[in-house]
């Protein structure tokens, strides 16, 4: 085993996840991940943790429901009248094992980026919807979300196997202290402030010029530990709930939603919500999420990337959304590290993050003020007031 491996695997029980010794703790395998889960299990047992082991395969997921779809008419042959499968509401036995579960840690790394492609969209709502509370139980353990550098995931990403190995390792295994460090002083300008602006003025783009609100919202120091309310690794990003979005935006960076390609998102955003929407490529792939209900037209998150060791887009949300020179909007759900006490955020069944590249014509400003001008922020060499 590559000794990375095992670095990988320390750094996700360590210091993302914290597992102390009696943590009960779910573990779900990918299909092409089985390294890293070996590795991962023999942490968590020389930790003294009680594991839970999952396969998380997506070809199982399809077979399931396009199992489900057919089954829809009775009579066991795939069903064209449009109506989706009903599933039951957060089964039992799902949402039993995360609500006994302390930690939970998500090992992707299937064997095809896009198994389920022909899943219809009617039937991907419906299983989202009745998933909900098996989604809050998962939410509520200290969840942590990895990568298993696959084959499949180097062909998304566009790059031969030993290259995308070198990429994912560059991205985590870092001095995360010393990033949490530097995104500190972001999360301090958007506790305090009231007002985020985004812009854009491109010539080769649609311009972006959107506000939104993030007063009494608290910001995610997202720094690949659930000690920082983080829960991906790699991570290396600040984020917020925002409300009350006023404008246009601009997303010029590809990505995947729900096993289709998306390119070139526009969204127009009156009374805090998506009013207006286009995509170059993906555009009923859009709609189907924007469609799942009231909340996934509204935003759950504005993220801000800072991790500078992942240096190239990869289509994998996990990584493009840290990029230095990027800023993300998620439509969807809010995560409740960012709000106060006793209140609730946007509510959906989905979160969909669409990323913008902000490297040149570009600014951010917090209550008027500039932080961030073609991606360089006002606290490092460059910046241009």
């Amino acid at each position: 085993m590559d000794e990375r491996v095992r670095e990988h695997a320390e750094v996700l029980v360590d210091w993302s996840a914290r597992v102390e010794a009696g943590d009960d703790v779910v573990v779900s395998v990918a299909e092409d991940a089985h390294d890293l889960g070996v590795a991962v299990a023999e942490a968590l047992g020389e930790r003294g943790a009680t594991v839970t082991t999952l396969y998380g395969s997506d070809e199982l997921s399809r077979a399931y429901l396009k199992g489900a779809e057919a089954g829809v008419d009775g009579s066991g042959s795939d069903d064209d009248s449009g109506d989706a499968p009903d599933f039951d509401d957060d089964p039992a036995v799902d949402r039993a094992i995360f609500e006994a579960a302390d930690a939970y840690l998500r090992i992707g790394g299937g064997r095809n980026t896009t198994a389920t492609a022909d899943v219809s969209p009617e039937t991907r709502q419906a299983y989202a919807k009745a998933r909900k509370g098996v989604r809050e139980a998962r939410m509520d353990t200290d969840w942590v979300s990895t990568v298993h550098p696959t084959r499949s995931l180097a062909q998304q990403a566009g790059m031969a196997y030993e290259e995308y190995r070198e990429f994912v390792y560059d991205a985590v295994l870092r001095d995360w202290e010393a990033l949490a460090d530097e995104m500190a002083q972001m999360k301090a300008i958007l506790d305090a402030g009231e007002e985020v602006r985004l812009v854009t003025e491109r010539d080769d783009a649609p311009d972006t010029d959107v506000t939104m609100s993030i007063a009494g919202r608290t910001a995610v120091n997202s720094a690949a530990s659930v000690a920082y309310d983080s829960h991906n690794l790699p991570s290396g990003e600040v984020f917020t709930a925002p409300y009350d979005t006023e404008g246009e935006a601009f997303f010029d960076v590809p990505m995947t939603i729900d096993a289709t390609r998306v390119r070139d998102v526009r969204l127009v955003f009156e009374g805090g919500e998506v009013v207006d929407f286009a995509a170059e490529a993906g555009e009923d792939a859009l709609a189907s999420v924007l469609d799942t209900d009231p909340g996934a037209r509204r935003l759950g998150e504005l993220g801000i990337g800072m991790n500078r060791g992942i240096d190239r887009f990869t289509d994998s949300i996990l990584f493009d959304e840290k990029m230095g020179d990027t800023v993300h909007l998620a439509v969807g759900r809010a995560y409740d590290a960012c709000l106060p006490a006793g209140e609730s955020g946007n509510d959906s069944a989905v979160h969909v993050d669409m990323i913008s590249d902000v490297s040149e014509r570009s600014r951010m400003e917090v209550d008027g003020e500039v932080v961030r001008r073609n991606g360089t922020f006002r606290w490092e060499e460059g910046f241009e007031g």
